[in-house]
């Protein structure tokens, strides 16, 4: 495996329009969004019809599209992976609620839970409201924008406190202050 440093320089050749580094790039990191892929379609309904592997096909097609990004290092790659993924899959559930006219088949997020959850726990939890909990993050970076990206990188990211603050240029104090700011707001919001 690559070391994160090997695949932070290639993010950096890459954003300086080394196409021979993408090329590089995407196998040392297919592993890691796939694995993104599918703790996000673990908590999806049972008969969800995207599968890990289009998923990150169509985070890929959207990653490459950025023609603008400056890539500081792989934990910010990661991140926008993990938000682009989130957008699918939101923009996927209102075209499923759209076709049911407000089915019913989608279940909650126990908010009890998620003030003790991490990324990896929540990989484990049943199916969320995927809309109701992106509301919430709409709204929330209304009132707090980085309340909402710590929530964005750690949650859907499955990035860690020191991964967070580096992609955010905070300290680690402010991250896990905030995180659980953010988990008893979200709490309250969605029970």
């Amino acid at each position: 495996m690559q070391p994160p440093e090997g695949v932070t320089q290639l993010l950096i050749d890459w954003s300086n329009g080394d196409e021979k580094a993408l090329a590089k790039l995407m196998p040392l990191v297919y592993s890691e969004l796939r694995r993104l892929a599918s703790n996000y379609l673990r908590r999806e309904r049972q008969n969800h019809t995207l599968q890990p592997t289009a998923l990150v096909n169509e985070a890929y097609l959207k990653l490459i599209d950025q023609k603008s990004a400056r890539w500081q290092n792989r934990a910010q790659f990661y991140g926008v992976a993990a938000q682009l993924m989130r957008r699918i899959l939101v923009d996927h559930a209102r075209q499923h609620q759209a076709a049911k006219r407000g089915g019913s088949e989608q279940e909650r997020l126990s908010i009890t839970s998620a003030g003790q959850i991490g990324a990896k726990q929540l990989a484990s939890e049943p199916a969320i409201d995927l809309l109701a909990l992106h509301e919430a993050l709409e709204e929330l970076a209304i009132i707090d924008p980085q309340q909402s990206r710590i929530v964005e990188l750690k949650f859907f990211g499955g990035l860690s406190i020191e991964e967070t603050a580096e992609v955010l240029g905070i300290g680690h104090a402010t991250v896990e202050r905030d995180w659980k700011m953010a988990r008893a707001w979200l709490r309250r919001k969605l029970e």
